[in-house]
């Protein structure tokens, strides 16, 4: 289907009649007719039938809508940034994080930069390690944040910051003060809050287990790191998280500490290498870097 194609079938659609979607579009009732009359000539199906005087959508009208939805969302972003260039504005950020980095880091990090760049608009989605790419492969983000993302000949990465593994337990668990750092092997003889989900800190600790044959009872599985500290609080066990999901859910009632010896992993800006970074994107990640080493510095 052609552009034009798509905006009418839209209107038709979501209007209910030629009529209606001919006044949305500013143009006549016969120019609606016949480009809907070439689209479906074009599909080789109807996509609506007339019933008692009135446009009913076909199965496959129902199921050409979905699609089309998405592509007029991406249509409004095209918009929304090709009217911020045009008034010289700051344009628009489309970011993709893992929950850890959305929780803290990623939201003070937009909030500072917009106090710099008051029109620069952002899209933002928190999805899991796979997800995270996906989203730059489908061209549904500009840039990912991520934890040791695998080589890629199609990625571009950046390491922007690095984080430990933490252990987290409720207050006095480990006495008062607990040590700055515990021995991993702790974990043996207690209760232990799992991570189902797979990605770089989940395998940084299964290999870690496996490589000092540790005996974990994990009584819980959860499906993201800061589900597990809520349960810490309530005195289902202990848990081993990430650092940015530890110091933005921890609080009240746990404490966190890091690992001896230490796990630590990186966090990678990631783009498509042939969609390099905007200015202004690259400006953004700079904050992101700023950010999380003045987090980890108050830890």
């Amino acid at each position: 289907m052609r552009l034009r194609q798509i905006e009418v079938f839209h209107a038709v659609y979501s209007n209910g009649s030629i009529s209606t979607a001919a006044r949305a579009l500013n143009v006549s009732q016969p120019s609606v007719s016949k480009v809907l009359g070439h689209a479906e000539d074009q599909l080789g199906f109807k996509l609506f039938r007339r019933l008692k005087g009135r446009l009913v959508p076909t199965d496959e009208a129902h199921a050409l809508f979905r699609e089309v939805s998405e592509v007029f969302d991406r249509l409004d972003s095209l918009k929304q940034a090709a009217k911020n260039l045009k008034a010289g504005q700051g344009g628009h950020i489309r970011v993709a994080v893992l929950p850890a980095l959305g929780l803290g880091v990623a939201p003070e990090a937009i909030a500072r930069f917009r106090a710099t760049h008051p029109d620069v608009t952002f899209d933002v989605q928190t999805l899991h390690h796979d997800e995270v790419l996906r989203s730059l492969y489908e061209r549904e983000s500009d840039l990912a944040l991520a934890y040791n993302p695998a080589d890629h000949p199609r990625l571009s990465t950046l390491q922007i910051g690095s984080g430990e593994l933490m252990m987290v337990f409720r207050e006095g668990e480990f006495g008062r003060p607990a040590p700055a750092r515990l021995d991993l092997a702790c974990v043996e003889g207690r209760d232990y809050v799992g991570s189902g989900a797979t990605g770089p800190v989940s395998d940084i600790f299964a290999r870690e287990v496996e490589r000092r044959n540790l005996d974990v009872r994990e009584v819980i599985s959860v499906g993201t790191f800061y589900m597990a500290i809520p349960l810490v609080r309530l005195g289902v066990g202990v848990a081993v998280v990430d650092e940015f999901t530890a110091l933005s859910v921890g609080g009240e009632g746990v404490e966190f500490r890091p690992l001896e010896p230490a796990l630590s992993f990186g966090v990678h800006c990631i783009h498509l290498e042939d969609r390099p970074l905007s200015h202004l994107a690259r400006r953004f990640v700079e904050v992101l870097s700023e950010v999380m080493t003045r987090a980890r510095a108050k830890a």
